[in-house]
């Protein structure tokens, strides 16, 4: 993911996982990157929203979410580029 992808820190972190968002970050819970890991093959098409749900927690983060996904294509590229990415979690 160009604008938006995801960097795995070391266990000594409080946050193992780290979310990129153009020159942002988004510090992700172990709880977070395993809710999305369960549920990335089962959502299909509502994947988006539930990642959006999870790491977005404000207006802002949700809309520079939203505009580096839309950088990666249509919907369906978008959902796979999301799912690679937890795989390499």
């Amino acid at each position: 993911m160009e604008g938006l992808r995801f960097e795995r820190r070391g266990d000594e972190h409080h946050y193992k996982v780290i979310l990129h968002v153009g020159d942002c970050y988004v510090p992700v819970s172990d709880d977070i990157v395993d809710e999305l890991k369960h549920h990335s093959a089962k959502l299909g098409d509502g994947l988006l929203g539930f990642f959006l749900e999870k790491v977005g927690y404000s207006s802002y983060l949700r809309d520079q979410i939203q505009q580096e996904l839309s950088k990666l294509g249509d919907p369906a590229q978008q959902i796979s580029t999301i799912r690679q990415a937890l795989l390499q979690l």
